[in-house]
C-alpha cells in the first residue's frame, strides 16, 4: 500500500575534514534554523552576505544573469515545480461558464504558455499541457498524446469555441459584455498575489477573459486564504472561478502512481469538491477507474501500465478542470561557504537530504523560507503545503524514500525482501496472519486458505522516538490499524472517517490481506498488488509510523469527539480546527487526552492484549512531558527534532536528534551530492530540407545511453519517432526518404533527448526547420555548442536561431505534491 499508513501520507564546494570528533553526531548541524524572508531580494542580499546560508525560495533570473550579481554565491538550478489553472467545475443558481467543458478546454487556447515560460519566467521553465513535463520518467510515454492537441496561443479559436458555447445557452453581448438573464457573466479569479509569476498570470488571464467580454473580479491571497476561498468553500456557491495554482514535490519519483490521481480524479479528494459530502463535487468515473488501477497495481504489464496513463491523461486534458500550464526551474542561492546542497530532481534543493547532509563552518544552518506556517501540522491530512514540508523531512524518517537522481525505492528504516506470484499467480498466506476488522473491532486471523499475489518481508530500523521511548510492533501495527479503521466507512454514522483521507486509504486497504509480526522488529505483509519493479512492491506493501501510536490514539479522540478535523476541508464543514500539532492549543488538546488515558489506565483496542501497563503508563509519561516542556506535541523519529516555533520572530528551530539509537551517522547521504547528467553537447543539421530527402541529424553527447527523438510535420502530427541505443559519444540520426516525404512544407520539428539509465534527467533539444518543395542554397547550419550550465533539476532552456523554440527539461514527480 502506497505506504500504507496513516503516516504514510505524512508525509560541493568546502570541504570538511571528518575526525573523531565528529564519529558519533549524526548531523553537521547542533541546530537548523528556518526564517521568513518574504522579500526574495532582502533574502538574496542575506545569503551573500552569510547571514542565511541558504534561501528555500526562487530568485528571480534577472537577479542572477551575471558573475558580479552571483558573487559570495552558489547558484543551483531546480526543478519539480509546476503551475496551473484550477477551474470550477460546478453547476450552481448563478450561470457558471466553466460548468460547461467545451468553455474550460477553450481555456488551453486562451493562455499563451511561450508568454508565461519566456517573459514571466525569464526562460526558467517549459510550457506544459498535462502533470507530466517534458523530462518526467513518464513523459515520454505520453508524448504521442500530448502532440495529438497540438495546443498553441489562439485567443481567436478560444473566443468562437466560448461564443458558440454561451449563444447556446441563450446568454448575448451587450456593450462588449457577455450577459444572461440580462445579468453580466462574472467571473472570480482567485490570484496568488505573494508569487509574482502567479500574480502576473492570474492579471494576464483576467486580461483575456475581459477582452471575449466576462465581467471579471479579482480576489488576491495567500496560500492560507486559498485554503478557506478555494480549498474549503462549496463549489456551487462560486466564492472562486479560477485559481493560480502553483505545485511543488517533495522527491523524484521514476514510476508514478499517485500524481494523476491527485490532479485528474475526484477520489483523491483534490478535485472541486474534495469529497466533502456537503458540498457539490466534481465526477469523473472514468478518470477514477483509470488512475485506481495505476495506483493499486491493477495491471498486468509495463504495456499496459502505459495505456491506463495514456488514456488517464487525454481524458484529464479534455476535461480541463486542472489546466497545466508551465513547469518551473527554480534558482536557488545558497552562500559560497556551505557544501553538501542536494538538489533532488524533484524537491530540488529543499530536499530532505540538504540540512542533513550540508556542511559549513557553523553549528548552525540557517535557512530562509517565504512562509514559516501555511496550513496544519498533522501526518494525516495536514503537512499539505511545501513550506511545512521541508521542515518535517528532517524531523521524520520514512520506511523508504525516493532515490533523488534516480527516483527508485531505497530503504531508510526498512530492509525489504520480495516474494511474488503476480501478475497471475498467487501466494498461500500462513494461518496465523491476521488483519484488523473493522467491524468486529478486533484483530483477526485470516480464512484458511488466503492468498495474496506478493508478500513482502520487512526488517526495520528502530530508534528511540524524540521523546526517549523506543519504535516498536505497536507503533507499526496501530498505523495499520488506523488505516484499515479510517479507510473503511461501515454505515453513515461512522465516526472514523475523514472526507479527504477516507476514500484515498480505501483504495490501499483494499490490497492488504494479512499481516504476520515475526520478531520485534521483522514483520511480513501479505498484499494483493504486482509491480514490475519490485521496490515499488516494498513501497506498496510498507507499513510505517512517523509518530508514536499514543499521540495518534490521542489525535483520534480528539476528532472522534469533534475538537479538530484531520483534514482541512472536514474541518471548514464541521467548523472546527484544523488539527496542528505545532500549536500550542491543539498540542494541550493532546495532552489532555494522554493524562486521560494515564489516569484511566487506558489501552487502545488495537493494542489489547500486548505488553504490561507499565509500558503503557511509561509512552504516556514522556509524551506528556514532552508537550508540557516544549509546548508542541510534535513527536517524530528524524535526525532532528522541532525544539520551537515563534510565531512573533517568524522563526522555526529543529535540533539535533544527539541520541545514540538513531542509526544514520554524519556523511550518510554523501553519494547524493552530485550526479553525472546525460547531456546534449552538440547538435548538427540544416535549416532547410528538400520534401523526400534523407534528414541527418548528427547528436554529440556526454554520460548517455540512448537517444530518443521524435518528428512532427507542420500540422503538429508526430510521424516518426525512435530510440537508438549509443555506444560512443555521437550517433547520426538518419530520417529516410518515405519517412520525410510527409513532412509539410514550412517548418516542420524535431525533438531529441539523450537519456541516461542512472540518472533519470533526460536532457532535450528541440529545433525547427524548414521544408521546401525543391532543392535550395541557403548556407547555414543549426550546428551549435551549446553550454548547459543553467541545468535545473528538471529542465535545461535554449534557443535556437531557426524557428520558435524552447528545449526544456523537467524532473518531478513526487510522492505527494505540495501546494506553495
Amino acid at each position: 500500500m502506497k505506504k500504507l499508513l496513516v503516516m504514510l501520507l505524512a508525509l560541493s564546494i568546502v570541504t570538511l575534514i571528518y575526525n573523531e570528533s565528529f564519529a558519533e553526531k549524526n548531523t553537521f548541524f547542533d541546530s537548523v534554523k528556518f526564517i521568513q524572508y518574504l522579500d526574495e531580494n532582502t533574502a538574496l542580499e542575506e545569503v551573500r552576505n552569510g547571514n542565511l546560508d541558504v534561501y528555500y525560495y526562487r530568485i528571480s533570473s534577472d537577479r542572477l544573469e551575471n558573475l558580479q550579481s552571483r558573487e559570495g554565491l552558489q547558484v543551483f538550478d531546480s526543478t519539480g515545480g509546476s503551475y496551473s489553472i484550477l477551474v470550477n467545475p460546478a453547476e450552481s443558481e448563478k450561470f457558471n461558464p466553466f460548468s460547461n467543458k467545451d468553455i474550460r478546454f477553450a481555456l488551453n487556447y486562451l493562455v499563451d504558455r511561450k508568454l508565461i515560460v519566456n517573459e514571466l519566467m525569464g526562460g526558467y521553465g517549459a510550457p506544459i499541457i498535462s502533470y507530466y513535463s517534458p523530462s518526467d520518467p513518464e513523459y515520454l510515454t505520453i508524448i504521442k498524446q500530448l502532440e495529438s492537441f497540438n495546443f498553441k496561443y489562439n485567443p481567436t479559436l478560444a473566443e468562437e469555441i466560448i461564443t458558440k458555447v454561451l449563444e447556446e445557452k441563450g446568454a448575448v453581448k451587450i456593450d462588449g459584455k457577455w450577459h444572461i438573464a440580462s445579468t453580466p457573466i462574472e467571473i472570480t479569479i482567485f490570484i496568488r498575489s505573494d508569487d509574482p509569476v502567479r500574480k502576473s498570470i492570474g492579471e494576464i488571464l483576467s486580461v483575456e477573459l475581459e477582452k471575449i467580454g466576462f465581467t471579471v473580479k479579482k480576489d488576491f491571497g495567500d496560500l492560507n486564504k486559498a485554503f478557506v476561498v478555494v480549498y474549503g468553500s462549496n463549489p456551487s456557491d462560486l466564492k472562486w472561478s479560477l485559481y493560480t495554482e502553483g505545485w511543488g514535490r517533495s522527491a523524484f519519483v521514476r514510476y508514478d502512481s499517485v500524481g494523476l490521481g491527485q490532479m485528474y480524479s475526484p477520489w483523491f479528494s483534490n478535485m472541486p469538491g474534495f469529497n466533502d459530502p456537503s458540498y457539490w463535487n466534481y465526477k469523473n468515473d472514468k478518470l477514477d477507474s483509470l488512475t485506481q488501477k495505476i495506483y493499486t497495481g491493477d495491471f498486468e504489464s509495463a504495456e499496459k501500465r502505459s495505456e491506463l496513463i495514456q488514456e488517464a491523461v487525454v481524458e484529464g486534458i479534455n476535461e480541463s478542470v486542472r489546466v497545466f500550464l508551465a513547469s518551473k526551474i527554480d534558482q536557488y542561492v545558497a552562500n559560497e561557504k556551505v557544501s553538501g546542497i542536494v538538489n533532488d530532481f524533484g524537491a530540488g534543493v529543499p530536499s530532505r537530504f540538504t540540512p542533513i547532509n550540508a556542511k559549513s563552518e557553523s553549528d548552525e544552518f540557517v535557512i530562509g523560507v517565504k512562509q514559516i506556517y501555511q496550513g496544519a501540522w498533522n501526518p494525516i491530512m495536514g503537512l499539505t503545503d511545501s513550506y511545512s514540508r521541508h521542515i518535517w523531512g528532517i524531523i521524520s524518517d520514512p520506511g523508504t524514500f525516493k532515490h533523488p537522481f534516480t527516483g527508485e525505492t531505497i530503504p531508510v528504516r526498512a530492509n525489504w525482501k520480495v516474494e511474488t506470484a503476480g501478475p497471475n499467480d498467487k501466494l498461500d498466506i500462513p494461518i496465523e496472519s491476521r488483519i484488523w476488522s473493522p467491524v468486529l473491532q478486533k484483530w483477526i486471523n485470516v480464512k484458511p486458505d488466503s492468498q495474496a499475489t506478493s508478500k513482502v518481508t520487512f526488517d526495520f530500523e528502530f530508534s528511540n522516538w524524540h521523546n526517549g521511548q523506543k519504535m516498536d510492533m505497536n507503533d507499526i501495527l496501530h498505523s495499520l490499524y488506523f488505516t484499515i479503521e479510517w479507510g473503511t466507512q461501515t454505515d453513515d454514522n461512522d465516526r472514523t472517517f475523514d472526507t479527504e483521507f477516507t476514500p484515498r486509504a480505501a483504495q490501499s486497504i483494499q490490497t492488504i490481506i494479512g499481516v504476520n509480526p515475526i520478531d520485534e522488529d521483522t514483520i511480513e505483509v501479505y498484499v494483493d498488488y504486482w509491480h514490475f519493479d519490485e521496490g515499488e512492491i516494498a513501497e506498496w506493501a510498507l507499513l510505517w509510523n512517523s509518530m508514536p501510536w499514543e499521540i495518534s490514539v490521542a489525535m483520534e479522540k480528539a476528532v472522534i469527539d469533534g475538537k479538530a478535523s484531520f483534514s482541512r476541508s472536514g474541518a471548514t464543514s464541521k467548523n472546527v480546527n484544523w488539527l496542528s500539532l505545532i500549536i500550542p492549543n491543539d498540542a494541550n488538546t493532546i495532552k489532555n487526552y494522554l493524562q486521560e488515558f494515564k489516569g484511566t489506565d487506558y489501552i487502545p483496542k488495537a493494542l489489547k492484549g500486548s505488553y504490561d501497563s507499565k509500558y503503557f503508563q511509561n509512552r504516556y509519561d514522556a509524551s506528556i512531558k514532552w508537550i508540557e516542556t516544549n509546548n508542541h506535541a510534535v513527536i517524530s523519529n528524524g535526525p532532528f527534532y522541532l525544539e520551537s516555533y515563534s510565531p512573533e520572530s517568524r522563526t522555526i528551530t529543529v535540533r539535533e536528534f544527539s541520541d545514540d539509537s538513531y542509526p544514520f551517522k554524519i556523511g550518510k547521504w554523501k553519494q547524493f551530492e552530485q550526479a553525472k547528467f546525460p547531456e546534449i553537447k552538440k547538435i548538427d543539421m540544416k535549416s532547410t530540407l528538400q520534401r523526400g530527402a534523407v534528414l541527418k541529424v548528427v547528436v554529440e553527447t556526454e554520460d548517455s545511453d540512448e537517444i530518443l527523438y521524435f518528428l512532427t510535420n507542420s500540422d503538429g502530427k508526430m510521424i516518426s519517432s525512435k530510440t537508438l541505443k549509443l555506444d560512443k559519444n555521437n550517433i547520426s540520426i538518419m530520417v529516410p526518404s518515405e519517412i520525410t516525404k510527409d513532412l509539410g512544407i514550412g517548418a516542420n520539428n524535431i525533438k531529441v533527448f539523450a537519456i541516461s539509465n542512472s540518472v533519470l534527467k533526460p536532457d532535450f533539444y528541440e529545433s525547427s526547420f524548414i521544408v521546401t518543395e525543391k532543392k535550395e542554397e541557403l548556407p547555414t547550419s543549426v550546428a551549435r555548442d551549446m553550454d548547459f550550465s543553467e541545468n535545473e533539476p528538471d529542465f535545461w532552456f535554449w534557443v535556437i536561431p531557426v524557428g520558435i523554440i524552447i528545449g526544456v527539461i523537467i524532473i518531478l514527480k513526487k510522492r505527494h505534491h505540495t501546494k506553495p
